[in-house]
């Protein structure tokens, strides 16, 4: 027996293998979730403790809280959440510091917060993407992956773990065999070169096993690449089109107060949230600014008796049904959650993914408001959830959420 070939063959399979794990690592390097705690919890606390005095990117009555972990140690933030006061009347230079900068405007404590809920908090806030700026309409930009493309790099990253044991359990096996091979008296000239030389990279390298796993990384680099694109068809996340007539959400909204249902005016009763008419918007422009030569186009549309032709932003397939009416009066949607800050955008564009996985996160995280307005006004139960939360009750559930009452069957957003 040559033993002198089983130990080449070894150490270029672990050569090989080195190297097919350091391409698997480039190829499919993920970004790192961030922070420790629970994404979706810290959503949910986050907005309902936090979002009235802070945005994620953006100044509002407290500072912008991206990047905060980085600037702050979590000890100093787990006690600046609990009780903010009492870490500036210590002396804290990094709270007297915060504090003076905006203006001694001081903080709500929250001091009956677990670590684990203020650490969630910190973990969506971080993992919360940067707005994405208007794209070309003609060649928009994606953020994000979907479920889909997530379990294919779960499986591909297992897939690397199993085959760096395999490599060192190679590396392991050739160091022992070659001292035992050191030991024996009966080995001929050509083992003995084997045994006691140096490792030849420049070999393995230029061999057809080498060649061929180079080959097999670049196929499957590209591969990877083009699953990724066929995976963002169709998602349109930072469309923003150029309109007929310009219109600015943020000074209609946001300077003048008028509320999204006064434009869209199906939106709390319809299927769809309905652009607005000629009609709606001459209740107004038949006087204001009537001269522009913006809104001369609206006459001369009203002249013409056609539409203003404005470009629809945010599109679904045809095979989705979603009605804005059952979010927004049952489900109790705010415009925002789905749409961003409309009343911040000078020319509109789609924030969200609108993907089969980001729906169906939504169903899976959001609580059913089972209350609706009585005559009076009130909120009291609503009968439709009368039986469904008596029946969750008697399981002792007080709360259910959308996944709950049908939310992820197929039938219920598909034709």
């Amino acid at each position: 027996m040559r033993y002198s070939s089983v130990i080449q063959d070894i150490r270029k399979l672990a050569v090989i293998l080195a190297v097919f794990v350091l391409g698997m690592q480039v190829a499919f390097a993920q970004k790192p979730d961030a922070g420790k705690g629970d994404v979706a919890k810290g959503k949910d606390l986050f907005s309902n403790n936090c979002a009235s005095c802070h945005k994620i990117h953006e100044p509002s009555t407290g500072p912008a809280l991206t990047g905060v972990t980085s600037r702050r140690k979590e000890a100093w933030l787990l006690k600046w959440v609990r009780n903010s006061q009492g870490l500036i009347k210590s002396g804290d230079a990094d709270a007297v510091k915060l504090y003076n900068d905006w203006n001694q405007t001081a903080m709500n404590s929250f001091p009956d917060f677990k670590d684990e809920e203020i650490k969630d908090i910190l973990a969506y806030v971080e993992s919360v993407p940067k707005p994405l700026p208007p794209q070309d309409p003609q060649n928009p930009k994606v953020d994000g992956k979907t479920a889909d493309s997530g379990s294919t790099n779960i499986i591909l990253g297992a897939l690397v773990v199993v085959l760096l044991v395999i490599l060192i359990v190679l590396l392991v096996l050739t160091s022992l065999l070659t001292r035992l091979l050191k030991q024996r008296d009966d080995l001929d000239e050509a083992d003995k070169e084997v045994v006691e030389s140096k490792f030849d990279l420049g070999k393995v390298l230029g061999s057809k096993a080498f060649l061929g796993v180079l080959t097999a990384i670049i196929f499957l680099v590209i591969a990877k690449i083009g699953i990724d694109k066929t995976m963002d068809i169709g998602i349109q996340q930072g469309y923003a089109p150029s309109q007929p007539i310009p219109f600015s959400h943020k000074l209609h909204i946001g300077k003048y107060k008028i509320a999204c249902q006064y434009c869209h005016t199906t939106v709390m009763k319809g299927k769809s949230a309905s652009i607005p008419s000629s009609n709606i918007c001459m209740n107004c422009h038949n006087t204001i600014k009537n001269g522009s030569p913006e809104i001369q186009k609206i006459y001369t549309a009203i002249e013409k008796n056609q539409p203003v032709q404005w470009v629809r932003v945010h599109n679904l397939p045809d095979l989705v049904y979603f009605n804005h009416s059952q979010h927004t009066v049952a489900g109790k949607v705010a415009c925002e959650q789905c749409h961003g800050k409309i009343e911040e955008m000078e020319v509109v564009q789609q924030r969200s993914p609108l993907t089969m996985g980001w729906c169906i996160d939504c169903h899976r995280q959001t609580l059913v408001s089972y209350t609706a307005k009585d005559a009076n006004g009130k909120d009291a139960l609503n009968p439709y959830y009368e039986k469904l939360l008596a029946f969750h009750k008697s399981k002792g559930k007080t709360q259910f959420k959308v996944e709950d009452i049908g939310g992820l069957e197929c039938s219920k957003c598909h034709y």
